[in-house]
């Protein structure tokens, strides 16, 4: 039975027991990412999560890691442009622990100028990384063009001069205007007990400042395009069309468009670029929503010959799924997004996660069957009509490697 308590700083303690477990997940999610930065100081989001596994809460680096696997426990963390979540795996009996450390690492991080320095180097070759991999680096380059000039644009990793110019303040500022408890959820599911996980959150993460984290810039899409012609292996070929944002009336609606568009080996995508064609290894399309907007994208790995015909194949099947889009389909794509979110919920992981991101987004739990009824009153026009609004406007585009 999933239960729900508020400590008196506004953090939210949800807690779901899952009988027969020995293992427990909590995860400890802040409403606060990369869009919520400066230009300034881009990737400070991310290096705020970096750092903090450098010394908190009196241990240094190393004596975290120890701590969580001296009881054959994990724990991690991961920067969005919307969120920041720092998790825990451990066994049942060990929960006070990870509570304990997950406390540290948010509460009480040590932030030492010379591990500062060697981490911000760390970042920088995470960063280059992900510039020498284009399939990684396109996406950065379809939001950056989608919504150009905006905190939503920029990438989560910031660039080598803003990562280089983070210093401590900066790090110390962010904790104390983004982590506050009202913008804040500690969810955990498993061996779990609700009483006894309120106590340790009140213990280890009651000291939050209250109130809530300043809100993000609204978003606002932008059809730029961006074209790298370098000489490439393959070329990268993306498109972006503004869509709804997740709390929308056709979010859902939306979403089964994406799916049936392009979210399997059945897609329609999938089916006419790569199958039958032949004309790219890699074809997709999604839905990523944020809060007030989203962005229906499509992805193709071609080579630099087929590019042009990879493209305006993939427009031509984009607009015909709109018109023509039927039953079985939307039906494969209702099961689907069923399926999934049944075979996420079987482990204690996907339950902590689902929980803090539903109640940090919506400020409410969305079961199982509500989610089932709304996908079951949706029909095979209005998921036509959520299509063909999205398609109506021009989009956004980022290319490498794609021949002139």
């Amino acid at each position: 039975m999933t239960r729900i308590s508020h400590l008196a700083n506004g953090l939210t303690v949800i807690s779901r027991p899952m009988p027969g477990l020995e293992t427990a997940s909590i995860a400890l999610f802040a409403g606060a990412g990369s869009r919520h930065e400066e230009a300034r100081v881009n990737g400070l989001a991310h290096l705020f999560e970096h750092m903090v596994f450098k010394g908190a809460g009196g241990r240094s680096a190393r004596q975290i890691s120890e701590a969580i696997e001296d009881v054959g426990g994990e724990l991690n963390a991961c920067t969005e442009r919307d969120q920041t979540s720092f998790t825990a795996a451990v066994l049942g009996d060990h929960v006070p622990l990870a509570v304990e450390l997950l406390g540290d690492l948010v509460a009480r991080p040590q932030f030492d100028p010379d591990e500062l320095a060697r981490e911000a180097e760390v970042v920088l070759q995470e960063l280059a990384e992900a510039e020498d991999t284009p399939s990684d680096i396109i996406f950065d380059h379809l939001w950056s063009q989608a919504f150009a000039e905006q905190p939503l644009g920029r990438s989560i990793l910031g660039s080598e001069e803003s990562v280089r110019g983070i210093g401590r303040d900066d790090l110390t500022g962010w904790r104390d205007r983004h982590y506050r408890g009202g913008s804040m959820v500690l969810s955990a599911a498993g061996a779990v007990e609700h009483e006894a996980l309120v106590a340790l959150a009140e213990r280890h993460l009651g000291e939050l400042q209250a109130g809530e984290a300043p809100e993000a810039e609204p978003a606002r899409f932008t059809p730029r395009v961006r074209r790298d012609p370098a000489k490439a292996d393959q070329a990268q070929l993306t498109a972006g069309y503004e869509a709804p944002g997740q709390k929308a009336e056709d979010y859902l609606a939306a979403r089964l468009f994406a799916d049936i568009a392009g979210g399997g080996a059945s897609s329609r995508l999938f089916q006419a670029v790569r199958e039958e064609r032949g004309l790219a290894y890699t074809v997709s399309a999604g839905l990523h929503p944020h809060d007030e907007i989203g962005l229906l994208h499509v992805h193709a790995a071609t080579s630099r010959k087929q590019g042009a015909a990879a493209q305006a194949l993939i427009e031509e099947v984009l607009r015909d799924a709109a018109e023509t889009l039927g039953q079985r389909e939307l039906d494969r794509a209702r099961i689907q997004i069923r399926a999934g979110l049944a075979m996420a919920l079987e482990t204690p992981w996907g339950q902590a996660a689902q929980a803090a991101r539903q109640w940090l987004v919506h400020g409410r739990l969305i079961g199982r069957e509500e989610l089932a009824a709304k996908l079951a009153a949706l029909d095979v026009e209005q998921v036509r009509a959520a299509g063909a609004r999205m398609l109506a406007g021009e989009p956004a585009r980022a290319t490498l490697g794609l021949a002139a």
